[in-house]
Parts: structure tokens; sequence; C-alpha cells
């Protein structure tokens, strides 16, 4: 093989690498993911796994609210604070 030649598989290498990215960003076509063996289907987007990935991302903010809640209850229950509050009035 020549120069010329290894220079031009590399060229269309990388040319088809980033026409597969460019695709994969505009279509959602997962083509990169199709010939790494990461999804059955380059064609079809995964839309049931985002769906997953929003309601599991919305429970661990719920419960990471509902920490926040737990521990501003029991600072504001705390004698210490209604205390330091009637201070501050006075």
């Amino acid at each position: 093989m020549t120069t010329l030649q290894i220079a031009l598989i590399g060229f269309g290498c990388i040319s088809l690498y980033l026409a597969m990215a460019w695709l994969d960003s505009k279509k959602q076509w997962k083509l990169i993911d199709w010939f790494n063996g990461e999804t059955s289907n380059p064609f079809i987007s995964d839309k049931v796994a985002q769906a997953q990935a929003t309601i599991s991302d919305k429970d661990a903010e719920i419960a990471e609210l509902k920490e926040r809640i737990q521990i501003l209850e029991k600072i504001v229950t705390e004698p210490a604070y209604e205390l330091n509050k009637k201070i501050n009035s006075l």
C-alpha cells in the first residue's frame, strides 16, 4: 500500500465517523452506538428509555426535596429556634 492509499483510507474513516456523529445529533439515529454494539436498531429513537430516565430523575429530586423538608421541620420545631425568634423580635 502506498502512503496515498493509507492517507485516503484514514481520511475516509474519519469522514465516515464525523458523518455518523452528525446524523446522531440531528436525527437521533444512534449509528455510533450501533457500530459499538450498544443498541439493536439505530433508526428507532429510544423514547421509552428517555421517559424512564426523566421519571427516575424526578423521583430522585422528589426524594431530595422530602429530605430537605424534614430537615427544615426539625429546625423549625426545635425549642432553640423559637427562643432565637423571640429574642430577635425584641
